[in-house]
């Protein structure tokens, strides 16, 4: 629960903690927040750490001249772009032994035929618009590439999705970040970016839940 709540604590102020981190570290902190977006998009165990909300909070700080804006974008892109890779290949790797079992019900060679039919289908959208979700742009490539994406396709859309998130919200931080009313509200604006970017999968979740009942009823 500590941890919960100290997890809590940092993605609800982290202004506060980036600014700090970035005085205390000063050049470093490039490699700091490339580590944690390459664990947010690349790791299938991490999809906790804070995405949309720090490009949101790092533009805002390089508004304000502590950091370097393109450096930044060129920077934070390259490991949103980068995290989507390993986690593809990781899917690819694990997939085939996973769904090997012809009993079990989920994970057996039947639904790894209908994940590779619908990634050749639907992929590309998959894959572009997962990047705006939180928990989906951690599980999105990892099941790519479970799924055989072609490689070529998977690139492509990983490449401009993650130009697409990187630069919508370090520059949405940079322009608007640092307007008085945002500065004085930032910590609840914060929750408000986490709280609507989960608001498509609760949306979709509920939508699911109602068909299943009618199919049930």
């Amino acid at each position: 629960m500590e941890f919960l709540g100290t997890l809590a604590d940092i993605a609800l102020h982290l202004d506060k903690y980036l600014a700090l981190l970035t005085a205390q570290h000063g050049a470093w902190i490039y490699a700091i927040l490339f580590v944690i977006i390459f664990a947010e998009t690349g790791l299938v165990v991490t999809p906790f750490l804070p995405g949309d909300s720090l490009l949101f909070v790092a533009g805002a700080i390089a508004a304000l001249g502590e950091m370097q804006l393109g450096w930044l974008l060129g920077l934070l892109s390259a490991a949103a772009v980068l995290g989507n890779m390993t986690n593809y290949q990781i899917g690819r790797y694990l997939g085939p032994g996973v769904f090997k079992r012809e009993s079990a019900r989920f994970l057996n060679p039947a639904a790894l035929l209908k994940t590779q039919a619908f990634y050749a289908r639907h992929g590309g959208k998959a894959l572009f618009i997962s990047r705006f979700l939180p928990l989906f742009r951690t599980f999105v490539p990892f099941v790519a590439g479970v799924g055989a994406m072609h490689y070529g396709r998977f690139f492509f859309f990983n490449f401009f999705g993650a130009l697409a998130w990187v630069f919508a919200l370090c520059l949405t931080g940079y322009w608007f970040g640092n307007l008085a009313w945002v500065r004085e509200n930032l910590s609840a604006l914060i929750l408000g970016i986490i709280v609507l970017s989960l608001l498509p999968a609760l949306f979709a979740w509920m939508t699911r839940l109602r068909r299943r009942r009618k199919t049930c009823a």
